[in-house]
């Protein structure tokens, strides 16, 4: 069995797997990649966490994910940015310790509006601040973090970013090797201006990574689990696919699905629906569809302290 070699799978698409689990699956369906989360890392520590995914073979595309840093300067805000510190730091011990073309990025979720708020205005300046504050510590790790604009139905409680254009906004300011943009198509499909911004986010060389997965309506109750196999809803994937492989994109494309019943489902059965549907919605339309992961060393973390 053998996947496409530019598929990773987001490790929250079999979200209940353990970080063992994730990597043998992932690996035994014929993958090249896989994109981690904090909290199944945690578990197990980041020491044996990076020693599980160097055994696995295994490139490593990102680690979901930190942000959440709207609310106002107070002990939570630092709370916050401190766990933001400890992210890039694991993002740069586990890209270190994935196979050859693995990339140190950092997804970023904004934050939505802190509770008792509606100052968006302001929420949005803060999430600016943040990444100031932020840039130095990614920098010196050699980590690139990746602001990911969520779908606007997101905006109250989980992102106030609602754009590819806002997220490019935000990391105008800092060099693009530090600060890039998720191009998730789950949740910019729907902006008229998006594939112009695509190629902004090309020619600003801040493409840190790009997602697929689709939508479909009726949405569920919870919104956050309406996210669907690749070509089982309404995304074009040809013209998203064309114009983020015209930017000169050349990482590895990871599929992140929040949906109850593929969690529900074997996570072998997951594993292989996946690159299924990648081989279907997504890989016809790559430049160079038989082309390997780029094999630039990963960064080494920076010394503790």
């Amino acid at each position: 069995m053998s996947a496409h070699p530019r598929l990773s799978l987001n490790q929250a698409t079999i979200k209940h797997a353990s970080l063992q689990e994730a990597l043998d699956v992932t690996a035994a369906g014929g993958y090249q990649a896989i994109g981690l989360w904090r909290e199944p890392v945690a578990e197990v520590g980041l020491a044996e966490a990076s020693a599980r995914l160097s055994d696995s073979g295994l490139r490593f595309t990102s680690l979901c994910r930190a942000g959440f840093f709207t609310m106002p300067e107070g002990p939570e805000r630092r709370a916050s940015i401190d766990d933001n510190r400890r992210a890039i730091e694991e993002t740069a011990t586990l890209a270190a310790a994935g196979a050859p073309g693995s990339t140190a990025v950092l997804v970023l979720v904004a934050g939505g509006l802190p509770v008792g708020s509606n100052d968006l205005v302001g929420a949005r300046a803060r999430v600016a601040d943040a990444l100031a504050e932020l840039v130095p510590d990614a920098a010196a790790a050699g980590v690139q973090l990746s602001i990911e604009p969520l779908h606007p139905m997101y905006v109250s409680d989980r992102a106030v970013v609602s754009t590819l254009k806002q997220a490019l906004d935000l990391a105008a300011p800092f060099a693009p090797e530090t600060v890039g943009v998720e191009v998730d198509t789950f949740h910019v499909w729907w902006d008229p201006e998006v594939l112009d911004q695509v190629a902004r986010a090309g020619r600003e060389g801040r493409i840190a990574s790009y997602q697929v997965c689709d939508w479909t309506t009726p949405l569920p109750a919870d919104v956050l689990l309406a996210r669907h196999y690749p070509g089982d809803g309404v995304i074009d994937f040809a013209a998203f696919t064309r114009a983020v492989e015209a930017t000169g994109y050349d990482r590895d494309i990871e599929v992140e699905l929040f949906n109850a019943d593929i969690w529900a489902t074997p996570y072998a059965e997951v594993v292989a629906r996946t690159a299924a549907s990648f081989d279907r919605a997504v890989a016809p339309y790559l430049a160079a569809t038989n082309a390997p992961a780029p094999t630039a060393p990963a960064p080494t973390p920076a010394p503790a302290g």
